[in-house]
């Protein structure tokens, strides 16, 4: 196999890999609960990674929420690359993964590829949390 050949399909293969992430797959709430869900407020956590061009465009918006809602629900960041084994426990296949937890830690469900902030606080109050209140 010649070397563009080899290039051309790894480029490929990225580019599917990137794109990936970008699809926008919903799936309902499970009976499993968040790691480390000693909270008593709602919970978003976000798995990613930041080097990823989806999640790298998520970061700010996932500052500004948890800057806005500080108090009513928490924002958290786990980075699959830096911190595996956490990444692990939320059993991702695709990133990013945006995952709603109820104030009991119980997942509600979940969002994968790119989310806006109007589209993170319309998910929230279908699941019956109004935060702008």
């Amino acid at each position: 196999m010649s070397f563009a050949r080899f290039f051309s399909s790894a480029l490929v293969f990225l580019l599917f890999f990137t794109l990936s992430g970008c699809v926008d797959a919903e799936t309902t709430g499970s009976d499993k609960t968040a790691p480390e869900s000693a909270t008593t407020l709602p919970r978003l956590v976000d798995v990613g990674a930041d080097k990823c061009i989806p999640c790298k465009m998520m970061a700010p918006i996932l500052d500004e929420l948890k800057s806005e809602y500080a108090g009513r629900f928490e924002v958290e960041f786990v980075d699959v690359w830096k911190y595996r084994e956490k990444a692990a426990q939320y059993g991702v296949r695709m990133i990013p993964t945006q995952i709603f937890y109820d104030a009991q830690g119980k997942e509600l469900t979940r969002h994968s590829g790119f989310i806006g902030k109007e589209d993170i606080l319309s998910q929230w109050r279908q699941l019956g949390y109004d935060f702008k209140n």
